[in-house]
C-alpha cells in the first residue's frame, strides 16, 4: 500500500481531474487506464505515460480548500500541480498491485526512459507506489540528479524521504537543497530529522561559504543550532 493515508485516494485524484480536464481529455485517460489495468505488459503505460500532454495540456490544476486541507494533512502540496503531473500520477494508481515483480518491473521501466517531465511526475509520485521500500534506491538516485525539478519534486512537499531514507541519505537530500539553493522550507519534516551528522556537515559547509566570501541561508544555522545550542 502506498504510504499516503487518505481514504479513497485513486478516486480523490479522479474527482480532481475531470474537475480540470475537457470531457474529451478525461474519456481519453480514462480509456488508458482501462487497458493499463488488464494489459500484462507495458506497451499502453508507456505509450499513453509519454503521450499524455498532447490531450490534457500543461496548465496548473485547481484545487479546492478541502482537497488542499487533506493533502496537506499528509505532508503533500499539490497547488503547484500540472494537470499531466496529476494525471500521470494517476494513471500510475492504475497498474494493478498484486503481482509484486510485474509492478516493479512497468514503473521501473518508465524510470528507465523517462524524458525530464516525466521524471517529475515520476518521482512526485514516490509516497503513492505500492511496496514503498522498493523505491528507497531510486529516491537516492534521485538526489544525485541535476535536473532542477527532478530535485524539486523528490524535496518540495514529498513526505517519502522523510520516512524512509535512511540518516546519511537524508543529509545528503539537504545538503543538496542548501547547495542548489533550493526552497528547504518545502522539505518535509526537515527539523525532525535533523541529526548531530547533518550539524557537522552544515557548519563545515557554512565555512566554506564563508571563506568564499558567499552567503548563508539562515535556515543552515537554524538547523545547526538546534543540534548545537551553543552556536
Amino acid at each position: 500500500m502506498p504510504i499516503i493515508d487518505i481514504k479513497n485516494l485513486p478516486e480523490l485524484f479522479q474527482k480532481i481531474i475531470k474537475r480540470n480536464l475537457s470531457s474529451d481529455a478525461w474519456d481519453w485517460l480514462q480509456k488508458k487506464s482501462d487497458l493499463i489495468k488488464t494489459e500484462e505488459r507495458s506497451m499502453q503505460l508507456n505509450l499513453s505515460f509519454s503521450m499524455l500532454p498532447r490531450q490534457t495540456g500543461r496548465d496548473i490544476i485547481e484545487l479546492t480548500n478541502d482537497e488542499t486541507a487533506e493533502f496537506n494533512l499528509s505532508g503533500m502540496e499539490l497547488n503547484d500541480w500540472t494537470i499531466d503531473k496529476l494525471c500521470r500520477v494517476w494513471l500510475l494508481m492504475q497498474i494493478p498491485e498484486g503481482d509484486k515483480e510485474n509492478y516493479l518491473r512497468k514503473i521501473n521501466g518508465l524510470f528507465a526512459t523517462a524524458e525530464m517531465n516525466e521524471q517529475v511526475a515520476l518521482y512526485a509520485a514516490l509516497p503513492f507506489y505500492c511496496y514503498p521500500e522498493e523505491w528507497i534506491a531510486r529516491c537516492e538516485e534521485g538526489i544525485r540528479s541535476n535536473i532542477g525539478t527532478v530535485l524539486e519534486a523528490i524535496m518540495y512537499h514529498n513526505p517519502y524521504p522523510a520516512k524512509f531514507l535512511s540518516t546519511p541519505s537524508w543529509n545528503q537530500l539537504v545538503l543538496k537543497a542548501f547547495f542548489t539553493d533550493k526552497d528547504v522550507s518545502k522539505i518535509y519534516r526537515l527539523y525532525e530529522r535533523a541529526n548531530p551528522a547533518l550539524s557537522e556537515t552544515l557548519l563545515d559547509y557554512v565555512q566554506e561559504r564563508l571563506a568564499a566570501h558567499r552567503t548563508v541561508a539562515p535556515e543552515i544555522y537554524q538547523l545547526t543550532q538546534q543540534m548545537n545550542p551553543q552556536i
